[in-house]
């Protein structure tokens, strides 16, 4: 079977008309940092969100699509060394640079970086690689969860310190599917989920915050001023769009009462502005991009190449369908962005690199 040299040109098209679409409803969203006083401006976040993560990402994306992903996976232990080294110096005075209580951005000059994102991409990396090298023992302890463990455990308690626990869940969801896919025991992933759960129980008791998020899910209209200001106004723009929405820049919600408007609840922008119709073709986008994507970790020419496109499927979708669902009340609101929509120079370089990854694997898909 001869190796394809050319990507997958269907998954390369739907992914510019979300990266495009997205770009759209992220520029509408930033303008309604004009009426407010204090904190980013518009020309900071669309600089940031321009250059370091459209101009760099794509230069990510067309270099990792070009080489041959097989020739890194050497350096994968190395790659997820690195980054939980970045990560870890978040917590240096001087480098790491804490926001709205979380040490989460390292500080470089006039840029800031968040590590969390390369860790999530160097834990996908590092188990791929992990369980390619185990794949005829990942049914078992040994081979599959033990690995998982070690890898995804590391990574998890630094980010727990910082604390960011939006982070470290959609490493392990992730992690938990590239498990699944490469064929580990089904009772050994419900057994993780449930230990998860009970993980999960007892931070909330030593964390008030995350106690917060769910009391404030389960009944959102208990503090409607306070806690629960977020999400009432996130259904109020949501529903205030209807079917066709208030047309493009036309959102009122962004301007005054929306908090992230450009951040978190960027969905909710978006479903104002273009409605409902708006908002299932932006969902459809997105399931599309998975689909196409499943397709090529189905057809890669080896377990390294499949394992490691699902891992990077999962943290993309995984993310997006996690911030729509929290900001129309699905689950509890999370800080995760809403990939190649929301603001963050760092996440959209690291995704757009991870899709170069993709297109590098499509290039050697099986007929």
């Amino acid at each position: 079977m001869q190796a394809r040299k050319s990507i997958d040109t269907p998954f390369l098209l739907v992914l510019s008309a979300l990266v495009v679409f997205g770009l759209l409803i992220f520029t509408s969203a930033a303008l309604g940092l004009l009426a407010r006083d204090g904190g980013a401006t518009f020309g900071s976040v669309a600089v940031n969100q321009l250059l370091l993560g459209l101009v760099c990402g794509s230069i990510a994306l067309w270099i990792l699509s070009r080489l041959d992903y097989r020739k890194w996976r050497p350096y994968t232990p190395y790659f997820f060394g690195f980054a939980l080294f970045l990560t870890a110096l978040t917590f240096v005075p001087g480098i790491g640079l804490e926001l709205k209580g979380a040490a989460r951005w390292l500080s470089l000059g006039p840029i800031t970086f968040q590590p969390v994102e390369l860790l999530k991409l160097a834990v996908v990396a590092f188990l791929a690689a992990m369980f390619a090298m185990h794949f005829k023992h990942v049914d078992t302890v040994r081979g599959g969860v033990l690995p998982m463990a070690l890898i995804v455990g590391s990574a998890a308690m630094i980010l727990l310190l910082q604390p960011d626990t939006d982070g470290a869940a959609i490493i392990v969801l992730a992690s938990l599917g590239m498990l699944f896919a490469a064929g580990g025991r089904v009772w050994h992933i419900l057994l993780i989920v449930l230990i998860g759960i009970i993980a999960v129980a007892g931070a909330a008791f030593q964390r008030p915050y995350l106690m917060e998020r769910f009391t404030i899910f389960l009944n959102p209209g208990s503090d409607p001023q306070g806690a629960g200001y977020q999400i009432q106004q996130s259904l109020i723009a949501v529903g205030s769009g209807e079917w066709a929405g208030k047309g493009f820049g036309q959102s009122i919600e962004k301007f005054a009462f929306l908090p992230e408007p450009i951040g978190d609840s960027i969905f909710a922008v978006a479903a104002e502005e273009f409605g409902f119709l708006g908002s299932v073709v932006l969902i459809l986008l997105y399931a599309a991009v998975a689909l196409l994507g499943l397709r090529i970790a189905a057809r890669a020419p080896d377990p390294f190449g499949g394992l490691l496109v699902v891992g990077l499927v999962l943290l993309i979708i995984g993310q997006s369908f996690m911030n729509i669902s929290s900001v129309i009340g699905l689950i509890p609101l999370s800080g995760l962005p809403l990939i190649f929509v929301s603001h963050g120079g760092t996440a959209l370089a690291i995704s757009l690199a991870e899709i170069g990854i993709i297109l590098s694997v499509s290039r050697h898909m099986k007929h």
